[in-house]
């Protein structure tokens, strides 16, 4: 187990926690009231705000039931926190319905990965490896 410091920025932030013993993701939820128009983007605000180890990343991700129900889904997904970012955790949903979509304030609107990252060494080179897909770009491998 990791320890993370959570810091509530609003009264009505609320703690995350995991929904059951095997969830690889704690709910995070809103801390307003707002509609979600049609193909509308919009930032909703969570009232937290963590500190993350280095070495490690925090991925926003959509909520399954949100998106199969309503067609609301996280734009950027996986969003990342980076463990130097210390401002409010932010969700950037996006609304694929063609209905309004309300959101009350204590929804749960997107879930959050806590996962290991390892940072590369870049090394330019004017030759790589050769491999049987090669260049061969999207769809290349087919579909069955």
């Amino acid at each position: 187990m990791i320890n993370i410091k959570i810091k509530q920025l609003s009264k009505d932030s609320i703690v995350p926690k995991y929904q059951s013993d095997g969830a690889s993701g704690f709910d995070l939820h809103s801390i307003e009231d707002l509609e979600i128009k049609s193909s509308e983007i919009v930032a909703v605000k969570t009232g937290l705000a963590f500190e993350i180890p280095k070495g490690y990343e925090i991925q926003i991700r959509p909520r399954s039931g949100l998106a199969i129900k309503n067609g609301i889904s996280v734009l950027n997904t996986p969003g990342t926190i980076d463990s130097d970012y210390r401002g409010e955790i932010m969700v950037i949903l996006v609304n694929f319905s063609k209905n309004v979509f309300s959101i009350k304030k204590g929804d749960r609107i997107a879930q959050a990965v806590l996962s290991q990252i390892f940072q590369a060494n870049l090394v330019v080179s004017n030759n790589l490896d050769s491999t049987q897909r090669g260049a061969s770009g999207f769809g290349s491998t087919g579909i069955q």
